[in-house]
């Protein structure tokens, strides 16, 4: 909502994700907010504290998802729960990019959530099972647009 907890998270662990998988600089991803709230600051000193345990730097500064700029750039956007995804497909009045728009946790493999839970409000176990969710969902986020980039090759050649 506010870009300072989960969103930064996933950013931070797909970025490190991708390094490992010596795909680093070749996809880009960034994390936004619906909420104007947080707009310029670093995320949750206690989520950096719990992501960088786990070796993840979260670094970027949040912003405010920009419908007008973000439909357009982004070939995903990812939403941490079901508030989320209603507000951003609310924005896409046309339907136009209804097919780019998915829950995190749909990609996930092992971990059993409808949700990646806000833990802002939450105690220490919160934001690790933030980031519980948040590995599992990612890695199968990463596998799906790999697939979705050697389909797109195979098709053009």
């Amino acid at each position: 909502m506010g870009n300072i907890c989960r969103s930064p998270a996933a950013e931070g662990i797909a970025k490190k994700f991708l390094e490992n998988r010596i795909l680093d600089g070749t996809i880009e991803i960034d994390s936004a907010g619906t909420l104007d709230y947080h707009t310029g600051e670093l995320p949750d000193p206690r989520m950096i504290k719990h992501a960088s345990k786990r070796g993840y730097k979260l670094d970027s500064h949040a912003r405010q998802f920009n419908p007008e700029n973000d439909f357009e750039y982004f070939d995903y956007i990812v939403t941490m729960d079901d508030d989320n995804y209603s507000e951003i497909t609310s924005l896409d009045r046309k339907n136009k990019y209804k097919d780019k728009v998915y829950k995190m946790v749909s990609f996930r493999n092992k971990i059993k959530a409808d949700a990646v839970p806000d833990p802002y409000y939450s105690g220490s176990d919160g934001f690790e099972q933030v980031l519980d969710i948040l590995e599992d969902s990612v890695e199968g986020l990463l596998n799906k647009v790999e697939d979705d980039i050697r389909r797109e090759n195979k098709s053009e050649n």
